[in-house]
């Protein structure tokens, strides 16, 4: 693993139940995310697809799947070349509803890297945007 890590952490107005279902089933994600076509579970593959290309965007292994409170699998994009990093999903209860906390780490390193990197923290701030307006428009 390298040093390079993404954190970011958001607090939705729904309970872990509901948020956990939208990190892992493939109805739900298709909504904020990619779509994977079976429900992500520990110990399977992770393939996620673009909602209107249909194309393979993410890969990876689901390392852990802690219902309702933390996922975690490998995690490659094409940019990325045979680099792998890792995405960690929390999920911790408080009052009201959810704080959802995520962790990519392992992410390339050096100035070449540096615009993937700034890719992707962008993608996860609008992916993050997109999961809150879904959500708090299930309610």
């Amino acid at each position: 693993m390298t040093d390079t890590t993404l954190r970011k952490t958001i607090y939705l107005k729904a309970p872990r139940e509901l948020v956990w279902a939208y990190l892992t089933q493939p109805e739900h994600l298709a909504k904020w995310f990619h779509a994977p076509k079976t429900p992500l579970a520990e110990g399977e593959k992770l393939e996620m697809f673009g909602t209107t290309s249909g194309d393979l965007l993410i890969w990876g292994n689901v390392i852990a799947a802690k219902e309702p409170e933390t996922l975690e699998y490998t995690f490659t994009v094409g940019p990325m070349g045979d680099a792998v990093s890792t995405v960690k999903w929390t999920l911790t209860e408080v009052s009201g509803g959810t704080q959802l906390s995520l962790e990519h780490e392992g992410l390339p390193q050096g100035a070449e890297a540096f615009g993937l990197t700034l890719a992707l923290d962008k993608g996860w701030d609008d992916h993050f945007m997109q999961m809150r307006a879904a959500l708090h428009d299930d309610d």
